[in-house]
């Protein structure tokens, strides 16, 4: 039986690398795709798929707001989110969120048909480099703490913020308003204990969630 699969990423280019990846598997095919979450929200309601790979950067709602969404539509439907970001940053969120498995676009391609054919089976996929990640981390439970008190939209915010971006450049790479970003900000910043940029760039850095 062939894995149908649902490929939601805003870079059309990219999208087409990934079908020609995963149509080198002679079970699994992509038979669909969405370049934002709107757009994959109303094909996860209106079809079945197998599988859905999904972008966490799109414009609009965040991958991981669409993540949730799409547990709330289909419960059983595996994700596998496929992200520019590092494991560290995302990763714990969008398994929190009901994500099967999460990867990095620098992900070798076996690699990435290998977790899509455990995650077909029914089965969680988890990095050997996450995984180890995640055991030290445990020796540091404050930090994580703080960071799990923000929503999904607040923690996107601090990384945009802490790679040195403007509330401006911030609204418009999200299609915010300035208002509705900077709101996240001073969110953010009471939630961590924190003052201003300078102090939550220095935060992020120490504790290596950049």
């Amino acid at each position: 039986m062939t894995t149908r699969i649902l490929v939601a990423d805003d870079h059309e280019i990219f999208r087409e690398g990934l079908k020609r990846i995963v149509e080198t598997s002679v079970d699994m095919t992509v038979v669909d795709e969405a370049c934002n979450s709107q757009e994959l929200l109303g094909k996860v309601q209106q079809n079945d798929y197998d599988i859905v790979i999904l972008d966490i950067t799109m414009p609009g709602r965040n991958g991981l707001d669409a993540l949730v969404e799409i547990k709330l539509i289909k419960p059983k439907l595996p994700v596998l989110v496929l992200s520019a970001h590092p494991e560290e940053q995302y990763a714990l969120r969008s398994y929190k969120s009901g994500a099967s498995g999460y990867m990095t676009k620098g992900t070798p391609s076996a690699e990435l048909l290998d977790a899509l054919h455990k995650i077909s089976l029914g089965k969680k996929y988890v990095s050997s480099a996450l995984a180890e990640s995640l055991v030290n981390g445990l020796s540091e439970p404050s930090a994580q703490g703080l960071l799990n008190s923000l929503s999904n939209r607040e923690y996107q915010v601090m990384s945009l913020i802490a790679s040195g971006k403007t509330v401006g450049k911030i609204a418009v790479e999200l299609c915010l308003s300035v208002k509705t970003v900077s709101t996240y900000r001073a969110h953010i910043l009471k939630k961590l204990n924190l003052k201003n940029n300078a102090e939550l760039t220095r935060f992020v850095i120490e504790k290596d969630f950049l």
